[in-house]
């Protein structure tokens, strides 16, 4: 298996940023690539980075590896203006929270002689920027390879191999229709939830105020990069629209249950929630 030495970040933000301290850390030669220089200077004056530049195409000629972390609908454009650069047998990826919207532009872009692979590091926070970024949010985080029909066994032994260096935990591999769905319901519905919570009539009332860390936490991802997550939640819409009725129709159950003081229902909404939990704590 190709050894894998020399990397490239683009877009030094919070999961760029922590990929890079990480990497660095680890003894790999990292380059950055970001837009604002404030970005660079921090990655080079705490050793994340060897070398940073605003365009990568030195970068992109010398890189084994390139991790492009980067909004989604910003991939295929980037890689439409610099691919050309890349060398042949390098291996790229992304950090996206979504695949099917743009997965098939991105292959159509790609030059022939390296290959890209879908990824989906399970870890960040809900700032923006090279000063948040922590390579302790890596650690034993869940770590998402969405393959399609061209993915080599290859790529994805090669990236795993990198991922538990840095100390990702658990890597699972999936297809792209699927990563979509489960994102879907696992990540954008409990932040999709907490935008209404939070954006709800109680917002600023009384209640809201004297239920204080409770209601702290529940709305605590609220606190969310609106450029980033409309594009998420836009990319996946099909998959989350889906979902969101999903969970409508299970609230007017329950809805329904309490207006009418139908106790009965509520036990057994109570007992099946249960169970279906207990059996998540087993499988874990």
């Amino acid at each position: 298996m190709k050894e894998d030495k020399i990397i490239t970040i683009v877009g030094l933000g919070v999961v760029g940023g922590s990929y890079a301290i990480a990497l660095s850390k680890k003894g790999y030669t990292v380059y950055g690539v970001n837009r604002s220089a404030e970005g660079l200077d921090m990655a080079l004056s705490c050793g994340a980075i060897k070398e940073g530049a605003h365009t990568p195409e030195k970068f992109f000629e010398q890189s084994d590896m390139i991790i492009i972390a980067l909004y989604p609908d910003q991939i295929v454009e980037y890689l439409k203006k610099y691919g050309k650069y890349i060398k042949k047998g390098c291996l790229v990826s992304d950090v996206a929270g979504i695949k099917s919207h743009f997965v098939d532009e991105i292959y159509a872009v790609m030059p022939k002689d390296s290959e890209f692979l879908c990824c989906h590091p399970m870890a960040g926070r809900e700032k923006r920027g090279f000063k948040y970024a922590d390579d302790r949010v890596l650690q034993g985080a869940n770590f998402l390879i969405a393959k399609t029909e061209s993915t080599t066994v290859e790529a994805i032994e090669r990236m795993t191999k990198l991922v538990k260096s840095i100390g990702f935990g658990e890597v699972r591999v999936t297809d792209v229709a699927t990563h979509d769905k489960v994102i879907a319901y696992t990540s954008q519905l409990p932040h999709a939830i907490a935008v209404s919570l939070i954006n709800s009539d109680d917002e600023d009332s009384e209640t809201a105020s004297f239920i204080g860390d409770s209601y702290r936490d529940l709305t605590r991802i609220a606190n969310i990069n609106e450029d980033l997550w409309s594009e998420l939640f836009l990319g996946n819409k099909d998959n989350l629209v889906s979902t969101i009725s999903s969970f409508e129709r299970q609230l007017s159950v329950l809805k329904s249950a309490i207006e009418n003081d139908d106790a009965d229902t509520l036990k057994k909404l109570f007992i099946k929630s249960t169970a279906r939990r207990v059996n998540l704590e087993k499988k874990k």
